[in-house]
């Protein structure tokens, strides 16, 4: 059989059930996105080209027909960061089975130049100074569930953690033993890194291990946990968005300042930006937020005005004030200069 016309999808469970978690160390996050963009893929090409998952071939999936995906998403009104990020699954998974199969590569080449959909760049929103501190002082302390809240709140800015690396945190991953205290991450890859705790964190943590915990809290129970039918379990990603909500509404109405919408990688995104214009250099931020990439860091790395005012004052404008060269009949000098 030509490799053109093996079905298209005849791999995709090899590729993210095997390659992309065990073998390619991709985070079950990525491989989720994978999942899902390529499963939008499938429905587009059973309703608007009526192929099949037994029909629709590799050789069918040309370049004019991503581009048709890319066209249709976008008379869904989808973002452009959506769209290239569906087809980039698809162009990820192209190379994967041109591995696999050198008679496909040519056809991963042709998908591959499709040039990224271009949209508006928006200026994502930072925390201020006061809606923070609002948002983080909300939480009643004096409970069970409002010294957890306040832990979780205090933990996502103080440390910069991901929302999963958040979730995953147990008991055992919080050292406050030593010198310097810090929380164990797990972050993208199984990439491990220590993060350092502030004083009033560290403060904060100890009195929700010990509200709701006990005194002798078990290592590898989840830090933040649900009950569900008497069992403890990881808290779902979408209980800390509501959380965090929840909070940043009853903030707004002591602080105006605080966003409509309030999500967990806000807290990320402003402590990044907190500690770079704060002068921690750019390397030390990526390895506190665990960034493969120094370019995924500078994202982040946006000067206030102070520091842009500061750079500005130290290069001084030169005014230079000329002399005339010319003194005499002013129409005479204008008919030199070319003027009339």
């Amino acid at each position: 059989m030509s490799s053109e016309r093996e079905l298209f999808f005849s791999r995709t469970y090899e590729w993210l059930e095997s390659y992309l978690p065990k073998q390619a160390g991709r985070s079950p996050e990525t491989v989720r996105s994978y999942r899902d963009s390529l499963s939008v893929f499938r429905r587009y090409v059973r309703d608007a080209l009526g192929r099949g998952v037994a029909e629709f071939t590799f050789g069918e999936c040309s370049r004019d027909c991503v581009l048709g995906f890319v066209e249709h998403m976008r008379a869904a009104g989808l973002s452009a960061a959506t769209c290239n990020q569906r087809v980039a699954a698809i162009k990820s998974y192209l190379w994967y089975a041109a591995d696999a199969d050198v008679a496909i590569t040519s056809l991963a080449i042709s998908v591959g130049r499709i040039p990224r959909v271009k949209g508006p760049q928006r200026v994502k929103e930072n925390l201020s100074e006061p809606a923070l501190r609002a948002i983080l002082a909300a939480p009643d302390t004096s409970t069970r569930v409002g010294m957890r809240d306040a832990a979780m709140l205090t933990l996502l800015y103080d440390t910069g953690i991901r929302l999963s690396e958040l979730t995953g945190l147990t008991v055992g991953d919080i050292s406050t033993g030593g010198d310097v205290p810090y929380v164990f991450v797990l972050g993208k890859g199984d990439k491990e890194r220590p993060v350092g705790l502030s004083d009033a964190t560290v403060a904060l943590v100890q009195r929700h291990i010990a509200m709701s915990h006990g005194r002798h809290p078990e290592k590898s129970e989840y830090l933040f946990y649900t009950k569900t039918k008497g069992e403890r379990r990881r808290m779902s990603p979408s209980n800390v968005e509501r959380v965090v909500q929840k909070y940043a509404d009853e903030a707004r109405e002591v602080c105006p300042e605080v966003p409509a919408k309030v999500y967990p990688h806000m807290y990320r995104r402003t402590r990044a930006t907190d500690l770079y214009q704060e002068g921690v250099d750019l390397p030390l931020v990526s390895r506190i937020l665990g960034h493969a990439s120094m370019e995924t860091t500078k994202v982040y790395a946006k000067p206030s005005m102070e520091m842009l005012r500061e750079a500005m004052a130290t290069v001084a404008p030169s005014v230079v004030v000329e002399e005339p060269i010319w003194t005499g009949n002013e129409e005479e000098m204008a008919r030199l200069c070319g003027l009339r």
